[in-house]
This record gives C-alpha cells, sequence and structure tokens, in this order.
C-alpha cells in the first residue's frame, strides 16, 4: 500500500454497479439498474415452511429473559409448530378478511402470530406497544382500531396495555393476550392458539394466498398528524426481500447470525424478521436501543454476539462509535466477523462513518463496508443502497426492479419511485393515495437528493434534505434543515448527539441539542462560531443555542421507536425553551453567538 492509500475493505461481495440513465428534455433523470429482479416467491408462509424444512431445530429467535444469564431459544420445528396451531385458531375463530392488529414488542408471539394471520389469510397491522402506553385519550391507537376495524386484537403484554384496553372500543374484535386474568376485558390466552391441533385446512389456506393478496397495514410515522396505513401486498414483500437479497444478500448473510434491536412494527424492522427466517438464519433479539438507559443492553449483546452483518440507524451508530473507541473488547468482538454494516431512517453523519472506520482498521487493518438502506414504509424497505465500495455516505443507487426518477428543484432532485415493491396507496385514504403519486405513477417520497459527481452516475446519490423539515424564516430566506442539520453534526462532532433547528416564521435561527459525555457549553459554543464563519446568510448562521438536559422522550413523540428525531414534536413539546431561545433579554443558559 503506497504512503497515504487507505486501507482496503474487508471482502464484501456486493451486486455489479450496471447502471442505465434516462435523461429527458425536461431536466428530470430515470436511473434503474440493467440487472433483472431475480425471481420470488410472494408465499411467504410457504417460503417460511421451506426454510423450516431446511432448519429443522436450528435456533431461529433467541431472546433474553429477566432474571435469568444467557439466551432463550425457540427452534425452527418449535416456531412453525406454534404458527400452524395458531393458523388453525385463526381459521376456527377470526372473522374471515379482518385484519389482525398486533400490539407488541419484539418477541416470539409477534413473529409466529404474524405468519399464522398471513398463513389464514389475514392482513396484520403491527403497532407499536407505545400506542398504548402512552396514557391520555390513546388518539393514535384509537385511529388505528377505527381505521383497520381489526377482527382479532393481539395485546401480548395485559399489565402494560391493560390501561389503554379499558380505555378502548374494541368493538367485537375478539381480543388475545397473554394473561387474560389480568385483562379489563374477556379475553382468549395466548396459549390457547399454540394448544389448537392443526389440521390439513392449515395447508389449505396457504396454498389459497395470492401475490395481490394484502399481507400488511404498515403504519407511517404520524409525525405531522395521525398515522396513515399503507397497505402491502405479498408481492411488494416479496419483491423487496429479493431486491435487498440482490443488493447486499451475499454479504449480509442472513442466513447466519443476526442481532437487532429494530421494531418489527416498522418497515426496517419487519424486513430482518421474515428475511431472517425464510432464509434460514438466527435472529437474536437485542431489547436495547439507541436511547440513554437502554443502549447500554445493546452494547451487553454485541459483546456477546458477533456478527457479519449490522444494522442501524443514525444515531446508533452516533452512540456505537463512542463506546467503540473506549471499549477494547466491544471493538475486537463487534469487528470479528463483520464485513458490512448499514444504516437508515436518516443521513449519517461523515464524522460519525469516518469515526467507525478509523475503529475497524485499528482492529482490523481494513475499511468495513458501510452501505445505506433508503426507502420508506411505502416502499416496504430499502430500493436504494450503496452496493459499492464508497467513502462518502449517501443513499446509493436503485435496486434490481426498481426505477427512480429525479425531478429537479433548484440545484437538487426530487426522488421519486416505482417498481413491484411500491404500494398501491393508504387504506381508505383515496384523496392522500392520489397525492402521493405523479400522473406516471412514481411514489413522492418528499426527499432531496444530489449525484456525488454529476459526471459519474453510478458514484451514487446524496441525501440533500427533506421537504417536510425545510422551512421559511421571517424573512422569507428558505432554511434547508435537512442539510444543514447533517452540517451541524459534522461541525459540532464528537460533542452532540442530535440538533433541532428552530424555526419556522422566526427573525433568525437558533439550535436545541444534546451533548454527549462531557461536552460542555464551551465546545458547543467554540464549535457553533467555528460554524458560522464559514456560512454566508441568515439561513444558515445559527443565532443562539440552547443545551436540553432532559433527553428526547419517546412517550411524547419526540423520538420514533427507530431513533430518530421528530423536529416539530420537540419544539412543540418543550415551547417554552423555544421561547427562551428568541427571549430580548435571553437568560444565562442560552448561548449567544
Amino acid at each position: 500500500m503506497t504512503e497515504g492509500a487507505l486501507p482496503p475493505f474487508r471482502e464484501a461481495k456486493l451486486l455489479p454497479v450496471d447502471l442505465d440513465v434516462e435523461r429527458r428534455d425536461d431536466g428530470t433523470i430515470l436511473l434503474r439498474s440493467n440487472v433483472p429482479i431475480g425471481d420470488f416467491d410472494a408465499n411467504l408462509p410457504r417460503a417460511l415452511a421451506d426454510s423450516v424444512g431446511q432448519q429443522g431445530d436450528k435456533v431461529a429467535l433467541a431472546w433474553r429473559e429477566a432474571g435469568r444469564d444467557g439466551w432463550a431459544t425457540l427452534s425452527y420445528r418449535e416456531l412453525k409448530g406454534r404458527i400452524d396451531a395458531a393458523t388453525q385458531w385463526l381459521l376456527d375463530h377470526a372473522p374471515a378478511d379482518r385484519p389482525l392488529l398486533l400490539i407488541a414488542d419484539n418477541t416470539p408471539a409477534f413473529a409466529a402470530l404474524t405468519f399464522a394471520a398471513w398463513a389464514a389469510g389475514l392482513p396484520v397491522c403491527p403497532v407499536s406497544s407505545a400506542y398504548g402506553a402512552l396514557g391520555g385519550d390513546y388518539g393514535r391507537l384509537a385511529h388505528v382500531i377505527a381505521k383497520v376495524k381489526p377482527g382479532i386484537v393481539v395485546a401480548e403484554n395485559t399489565a402494560k396495555l391493560a390501561p389503554a384496553l379499558a380505555a378502548l372500543d374494541l368493538g367485537d374484535a375478539i381480543l388475545v393476550t397473554a394473561d387474560p386474568a389480568a385483562s379489563p376485558s374477556p379475553a382468549t390466552a395466548l396459549g390457547d392458539l399454540y394448544a389448537a391441533v392443526p389440521t390439513g385446512a392449515v395447508q389449505v389456506a396457504i396454498d389459497a394466498i395470492r401475490p395481490d393478496d394484502i399481507a400488511a397495514y404498515m403504519l407511517t410515522s404520524g409525525s405531522t398528524g395521525l398515522p396513515k396505513m399503507v397497505e402491502i401486498s405479498f408481492a411488494n414483500l416479496g419483491a423487496n426481500s429479493i431486491q435487498c437479497r440482490q443488493m447486499i444478500g451475499e454479504a449480509a448473510g442472513w442466513h447466519d447470525t443476526m442481532l437487532d434491536w429494530l421494531p418489527w412494527h416498522h418497515a426496517a424492522g419487519a424486513f430482518v424478521l421474515r428475511t431472517t427466517l425464510t432464509e434460514g438464519g438466527t435472529l437474536y433479539i437485542d431489547d436495547g436501543k439507541p436511547v440513554p438507559g437502554l443502549f447500554e443492553e445493546s452494547i451487553r449483546n454485541l459483546r456477546d454476539v458477533p456478527v457479519r452483518y449490522f444494522n442501524n440507524v443514525p444515531l446508533g451508530y452516533t452512540m456505537l462509535v463512542e463506546a467503540l473507541e473506549q471499549d477494547a473488547v466491544l471493538r475486537r468482538n463487534f469487528f470479528s466477523r463483520l464485513v458490512l454494516m448499514l444504516y437508515g431512517g436518516a443521513g449519517l453523519s461523515q464524522p460519525t462513518y469516518d469515526r467507525l472506520q478509523a475503529c475497524a482498521v485499528a482492529e482490523t487493518g481494513h475499511r468495513i463496508t458501510l452501505t445505506s438502506g433508503y426507502g420508506s414504509t411505502e416502499t416496504v424497505s430499502a430500493f436504494m443502497a450503496i452496493y459499492f465500495e464508497s467513502d462518502r455516505v449517501g443513499i446509493g443507487l436503485p435496486a434490481p426492479g426498481a426505477v427512480v426518477k429525479l425531478v429537479p428543484a433548484g440545484d437538487r432532485y426530487e426522488v421519486r419511485a416505482k417498481g413491484p415493491n411500491v404500494t398501491r396507496g393508504y387504506l381508505d385514504e383515496p384523496e392522500k393515495t392520489a397525492q402521493a403519486f405523479d400522473d406516471e405513477g412514481f411514489y413522492r417520497t418528499g426527499d432531496m437528493a444530489v449525484f456525488h459527481d454529476d459526471a459519474r452516475p453510478e458514484a451514487g446519490l446524496a441525501f440533500a434534505g427533506r421537504a417536510a423539515e425545510e422551512f421559511k424564516l421571517s424573512s422569507g430566506a428558505w432554511v434547508y434543515g435537512g442539510a444543514l442539520r447533517d452540517q451541524l453534526l459534522k461541525a459540532l462532532a464528537p460533542h452532540v448527539r442530535d440538533v433541532v433547528l428552530c424555526d419556522e416564521n422566526r427573525p433568525y435561527l437558533t439550535l436545541m441539542l444534546w451533548t454527549v459525555g462531557g461536552a460542555g457549553r464551551a465546545d458547543i459554543e467554540a464549535g457553533l462560531r467555528a460554524f458560522n464563519a464559514g456560512q454566508h446568510g441568515g439561513s444558515s448562521r445559527i443565532s443562539r443555542a440552547l443545551l436540553l438536559d432532559e433527553p428526547p422522550s419517546a412517550n411524547a413523540h419526540e423520538m420514533s421507536d427507530k431513533g430518530t428525531i421528530n423536529r416539530r414534536a420537540v419544539i412543540a413539546r418543550r415551547s417554552g425553551d423555544v421561547e427562551r431561545l428568541y427571549a430580548d433579554a435571553p437568560d444565562a443558559d442560552v448561548i449567544v453567538l
């Protein structure tokens, strides 16, 4: 290796880049891979049965139980037994053609009942248990129930969900819970579903599944209102699974060992669950997540379970790199088998990427391929990824079968998508469905992108902001919130965990932020002054800042289950702090720049 050359990447087998670029007279660009989409079986219960036939007593799921060391496990054979029994019970008792509402955390029951509902011909609507633990009028959960009209409601954690169950009108839906005695309403025990004796009707029901049948109603984040229910067919799921396998599957090795915390009621976590099981891998359920007080559990698990593929959101990587830099045992175990890392849910900052690679090189002598998974609930999961060696963060190139439409928007492009993985629309929302698609049937993601190199489209796209994160100051100047946030995270690294820009129709920009470790006011002030020195207008210069002591609250929707920050929710909940930032005479804790 010549002086100054970067260390090589550890080998990761990825899809070859073979890009078709179509340029239209109006500046619109269409990107597609020349690699055709592979064959796939849209019948997921049948695909799981095939996996069980090959794996038998291999561990399918592993999880930690309170009060015991090590991991509890469930084999493929045992999991299939639960699925078949629950399928039979649903065939015998569930109202036909009405969805199964699944309110649960990542547990074996979630996995078993998802596949059982599919096998019985019922769409699944998975919902975070946080919806039932927020208190108040349970407005979001009531909205979901009214919209989906479930025939079965599974609320696994009886104690946690009892107040919500007492307050909500479930109509004539059958309630299933782990402990009916603790339920405020009559309920069937989850154990009764597992005790049913499967008959030949189970296989008949599986064989009757059609690709265009609705498999799931997946909830949007609802960050700007009540969530929409995205209709996802079996064909959508199957197409997206093969797309991701083609892009990164050989390197990711879903047939191997997975350790993952991403919630299964979200697109990315749901992908990990079904793909690991249908590929025959072992999924270790990580009960941690990237928030203070819970991330320690993720670190504990990473010390225990080495993986070849690791998946997280950008905030998770920010917290992980802090731990890797300080913990030699964790660093050695984490990189011992690793060939691929993936981030999704938001843009990863370049400083976090660089620090991760520095840890990898120090431990292994190699860099590790760090790819993105760019997609949305409406596209099932990722339809773009970086499947080529690159030291720049971005959103990559389209998967086989997907077409990316780039519509000029100033010096950027609006990203739109079409393909067999894209939803047909939202449940009972014809107007919102129409608004979500353009006249050529492309889904409007609302995201902006630019080419890393205009002359070399094959170098991929970089995320350049989200339309919903852009706002105007009272002067009329636009603030490109997503891009500016990324610049601030880079400028303030490694002292800051996340930032929130304030605010629309104000005379100048201010910032609320959460610091890392021992970072203090002086570190932040120095970083912001250096940042401002490179800015040339009020729409990117920070005038005041405030360090927040209280972490973002998931219960108040400030942070999603995936660890991403909901800017509007933070501003609404902390309106008093926002007013402090704009006070005529700011208090001593406000940094004035």
